[in-house]
């Protein structure tokens, strides 16, 4: 007889690999008779408050198992925090009335910071209430902002997308500076840690070889400083490649492009930096130059994704579900580095508690004296991150990635507003 039934979302931004993740989830499931169904929440939490149940069941082995090589949130996701029991009970009660409801007694959250926290709050009230639910969470951030895991599901691919763009739009450059483009600065992601920045780094094969400035959110901004850099590069080489984090900010915390709006777990809404620097490059030099934002093209490349990383999401997504197994609760699987050269990883587990809304940032040994570059120590840890390929099927010259049915279990509660 099958055991309880298991509740699965995918919260915050998604990954290129996300998706192998669920996959991890599901396919453990499956396999053990410990488990019911697999219900994945349709856009996250949102799908367990309005009682919008995905039924896994509905798919094929062979779709399931696709999901390993797509990318985006299958079942989509949200930005959406829960509020403290104290200021919004009536939405952990009606989380555990839906679990009743449909005999569920298992939640794996697969999300960040934010995320591990909510799967802490909801552990922490079913506990209170007396049902219990085994909550496990599951690392997932492109930031690779999480403390405790080594580094993060979803990382990895950035990383290499973000260092393989820099090194080909750098030739590109390269080969126009004479008569034309003499500056070109990429945007990428990174709110308040520059982990995604510096993985630009992993592109520069020799001294004078891009990117020859990198902004990061942990070394305050001196727009000063900053265009003598630009000049001096483009007077020695000829051009000048700028990769800047998104959340590079001035010594006031002003960040170079606040939007002046907030997201829903009250994050600054960012964007817009690299124009920014554009136009302070112009002004100062003269120069010609262009500018790109990677936006969601970094996060969504799993025609580029890192082959450890596809394996990490993966290996973290079928943890979640043996450490359900093995009755534990309120924890989630991590990366544990045992070995840099050659690299060699396993999963641990750390309390969600020690997780929930802690941001690790870079280390300031990662970066160099002048706050421009990554150090050897970097170049180390972030190297193994993006090792291997792992290509996914082509048809037609494009990747046959898998849709879903995403078929929606009949309701029984009355309708929640959430």
């Amino acid at each position: 007889m099958a055991g309880k039934n298991v509740f699965y979302a995918q919260s915050g931004g998604v990954t290129a690999v996300i998706n192998a993740t669920a996959c991890g989830v599901i396919e453990a499931a499956r396999a053990n008779r410990r488990f019911g169904k697999v219900y994945a929440g349709h856009n996250g939490i949102i799908g367990a408050l309005r009682e919008e149940l995905i039924d896994t069941s509905k798919e094929s082995k062979k779709a399931i198992a696709g999901l390993r090589h797509t990318p985006s949130g299958a079942f989509g996701s949200c930005r959406y925090k829960l509020a403290s029991v104290a200021d919004n009970r009536a939405q952990y009660e009606r989380l555990l009335e839906v679990f009743k409801a449909h005999d569920i007694g298992y939640f794996f959250y697969n999300g960040g910071g934010d995320s591990q926290d909510t799967a802490n709050k909801v552990a922490a009230f079913s506990q209170e209430v007396g049902y219990p639910i085994t909550c496990i969470g599951i690392p997932k951030t492109v930031d690779n902002d999480l403390p405790i895991t080594d580094c993060c599901p979803g990382f990895g691919s950035v990383a290499k997308y973000v260092a393989v763009s820099t090194f080909e739009a750098g030739l590109d450059v390269a080969s126009m500076a004479e008569s034309s483009t003499r500056v070109f600065v990429l945007e990428v992601m990174g709110r308040h840690a520059g982990w995604i920045a510096a993985a630009a780094g992993l592109a520069k094969d020799t001294k004078d070889s891009p990117p020859h400035i990198i902004l990061f959110p942990e070394i305050a901004f001196d727009e000063a400083a900053f265009l003598s850099r630009v000049k001096a590069v483009v007077d020695k080489v000829g051009y000048c490649v700028v990769v800047a984090s998104e959340g590079t900010h001035y010594a006031d915390g002003r960040f170079l492009a606040d939007g002046g709006t907030t997201d829903a777990f009250g994050h600054t809404q960012l964007g817009g930096v690299a124009p920014s620097l554009v136009d302070m490059i112009k002004r100062a030099h003269g120069y010609k130059c262009h500018w790109s934002v990677a936006d969601y093209l970094q996060r969504a490349a799993r025609h580029i994704a890192s082959k450890t990383d596809v394996e990490q999401a993966y290996a973290v997504g079928r943890a979640a579900v043996e450490f359900a197994a093995a009755g534990k609760n309120a924890v989630l699987p991590v990366i544990v580095r045992e070995k840099s050269k050659p690299y060699k990883w396993s999963i641990g587990e750390a309390p969600l508690s020690r997780v929930a809304n802690v941001e690790r940032k870079m280390p300031r040994s990662f970066i160099t004296r002048d706050g421009y570059g990554i150090t050897a120590k970097a170049y180390e840890y972030l190297s193994p991150l993006i090792q291997g390929e792992d290509y996914p099927p082509y048809k037609d010259g494009v990747p046959a990635y898998v849709r879903l049915k995403n078929e929606l279990v009949k309701k029984k509660l009355p309708a929640f507003d959430a």
